[in-house]
């Protein structure tokens, strides 16, 4: 279906998938298309898309601050030391999406991520590189132009799962890109397109870790 940006109850023009929910729209106006370059951020973000695989991204959202005490605010020197016990702790927490095979990826997602930092070249150096250091601005006018996946997408989506991450398809891909900035997706007419690319992430506070 194919949708052009609305305006806000705030008389602001943004993309139509927000609709009215104030954490939706929070999220696209401070979050969504802002350049990450974080690591850790990086990985929390990859793995909270391939959580969503069959859901719908503010289902995640709204569990997001429960996935981050579950799984200790995705440091993944801790991720990837969890055992069985852990794993059946985790498939208990009703505040989490409860798929194992989602589960057990994400430890293995963290070791992953853990070579990379030690032997190079970084996670968000990895990723980044692929596309010059710099988003790349689109300029679309309707949902209907949005991509699914992209050439680049099954490259990165190749390189990824060759280095031992989960849940990493090309469409998983693609939304963490443009979540993370890779790609300014953002409709042209939304408020967000021209300066999505200029905001500065304050560094989030972490959350201390639950225990189980």
């Amino acid at each position: 279906m194919s949708r052009g940006p609305r305006v806000g109850a705030d008389g602001l023009m943004r993309c139509p998938w927000p609709g009215d929910d104030p954490l939706y729209v929070a999220y696209h106006d401070t979050e969504w298309g802002v350049p990450e370059y974080d690591d850790r951020a990086l990985y929390e973000k990859l793995i909270l898309d391939g959580f969503q695989a069959g859901l719908s991204w503010i289902t995640i959202l709204r569990k997001r601050d429960n996935f981050r005490r579950a799984f200790d605010d995705f440091d993944p020197a801790k991720i990837a030391r969890y055992d069985a016990g852990k794993v059946a702790a985790l498939m208990n927490d009703v505040g989490i999406v409860r798929n194992r095979a989602k589960i057990e990826g994400t430890i293995g997602s963290a070791k992953a991520w853990l070579k990379i930092q030690e032997e190079g070249p970084g996670f968000s150096k990895l990723l980044w590189d692929f596309v010059g250091g710099a988003p790349k601005v689109n300029n679309f006018n309707t949902t209907a132009g949005v991509p699914a996946s992209t050439p680049l997408s099954v490259k990165i989506s190749k390189e990824l799962a060759g280095r031992g991450f989960k849940f990493v398809g090309p469409t998983i891909v693609y939304a963490f890109m443009q979540a993370v900035g890779m790609v300014n997706d953002h409709l042209v007419d939304c408020h967000c397109h021209a300066t999505c690319g200029q905001i500065k992430k304050p560094a989030r506070r972490r959350q201390p870790s639950r225990q189980l």
